[in-house]
């Protein structure tokens, strides 16, 4: 697994806990989506990415949209 699939996993996974979260316990928690959300975007203009940073120093191999 490269660091962009990593990423991409990461990301989706919080969402959907997120959205459990928000059916089990608060609406609050929809918070955390919309965090998700502003980093990908963000993301996506800048390429800067702290958890592709963090998952490079773990040693994953990097592949086109994270070098």
């Amino acid at each position: 697994m490269n660091i962009d699939k990593a990423v991409l996993s990461f990301a989706g996974v919080v969402v959907l806990l997120s959205v459990a979260l928000t059916l089990l316990v608060s609406q609050w928690w929809l918070l955390l989506t919309a965090l998700v959300g502003m980093n990908l975007l963000q993301t996506g203009f800048t390429g800067f990415c702290p958890a592709a940073m963090l998952l490079k120093k773990f040693g994953l191999k990097p592949g086109t949209a994270f070098n």
